[in-house]
């Protein structure tokens, strides 16, 4: 029987953790985040943290030789080519990490949490694409809250992104998180059993 496996995207602060969430919760599926992959690159004593120190210095790093991810972020949202950089470094690992899991799952049904599906070319990873998405108000709103940033600095990291109306049209099911909780769970619900009726 051939895996289900969806692949979970949208912009920053559209949502996709509420989604994952609920998908876990109420149909026990399995979740596969690249955000935690991308943390463990990034793992004190990792040679991707040893290479981001090497072209940084040692500010880069935490007292307790953790990476500044504050620190980070300014840099690569502001610099389009030094956040290429890192990427570079850390979406090879978090593409082996996800084709190692996904070989290893005895699940029928597998979600991939990844913001950035389009951006690192991770689409071949899936069998279907849900884009997650809500108004650019809303997403700044919801990003200005969430990580307590500035206008400016929530609007460089949404800018970062492939715009959210490319991301939809590439889409086999698109979640308009833009209403209640209520309405993004019933078309949870839909997508997951539309499939399931296939």
């Amino acid at each position: 029987m051939t895996k289900r496996i969806i692949g979970l995207t949208g912009g920053i602060a559209t949502g996709k953790t509420t989604v994952a969430n609920y998908l876990a919760s109420a149909y026990n599926l399995p979740i596969l985040d690249a955000d935690i992959y991308a943390r463990d690159a990034v793992s004190v004593g990792s040679p991707i943290l040893s290479a981001i120190a090497q072209r940084y210095g040692a500010e880069i790093l935490l007292p307790d030789g953790n990476l500044n991810r504050q620190k980070l972020g300014e840099i690569i949202f502001t610099h389009p080519d030094e956040r290429h950089w890192v990427e570079n470094l850390i979406h090879p690992y978090v593409g082996d990490r996800f084709f190692t899991a996904i070989a290893e799952s005895s699940a029928p049904t597998l979600v991939l949490v990844i913001p950035l599906l389009f951006e690192a070319q991770m689409t071949h990873l899936v069998t279907e694409i849900w884009v997650v998405c809500c108004s650019e108000s809303q997403q700044l709103q919801r990003l200005i809250h969430r990580n307590h940033l500035t206008k400016e600095q929530a609007g460089a990291r949404i800018k970062s992104q492939m715009p959210i109306t490319e991301k939809v049209a590439h889409a086999d099911i698109v979640l308009d998180n833009s209403h209640t909780l209520e309405v993004l769970l019933r078309q949870i619900d839909a997508a997951i059993n539309k499939s399931n009726e296939k």
